[in-house]
């Protein structure tokens, strides 16, 4: 009895990154004051106080702003993280280190323990994929909480 050999075809892969625009325009990011600044200009201050988002500001190695992108949207008391779609939107775009951010609907900046949680896990999957988790900034209206400037990154 004679056995046949099947042949499995294999999508083909191709990698391309084309940034449409000159690093060398894009803001650098030195300091959490910085970075909350640049935030407050981005953000829809309109929704700041209604609804929990969760984005990421995407660095280059001269930390030169990449891109910022909304990863989710909740309600008035938290937002779903997935630390895939963090991670694959930062691969995407080629980034070599990145800032989380989100906001407290309520005003207040001080990290809840799901924050602190969660930004423990995602520094922990940005080490495997050599890409640096630089801060974690909760934002308000009017004021900002860096986990960086505390020491607990």
């Amino acid at each position: 009895m004679v056995q046949e050999t099947q042949v499995y075809k294999v999508a083909e892969v191709q990698v391309s990154y084309k940034p449409d625009y000159n690093i060398n325009d894009r803001p650098r990011i030195t300091s959490s004051n910085q970075t909350f600044q640049l935030l407050k200009s981005q953000w829809d201050m309109g929704k700041i106080a209604f609804l929990e988002e969760f984005k990421v500001l995407l660095l280059n190695r001269s930390n030169r702003v990449l891109g910022i992108v909304d990863i989710s949207m909740g309600g008035v008391s938290g937002t779903y993280v997935d630390p895939k779609v963090v991670f694959t939107t930062a691969l995407k775009a080629n980034c070599s280190s990145l800032i989380l951010v989100h906001n407290h609907p309520s005003g207040g900046t001080k990290p809840s323990e799901s924050d602190i949680k969660l930004t423990k896990r995602l520094v922990e999957c940005g080490k495997l994929l050599d890409i640096t988790v630089w801060d974690h900034i909760i934002l308000s209206e009017d004021s900002y909480y860096s986990f960086a400037d505390e020491g607990e990154i």
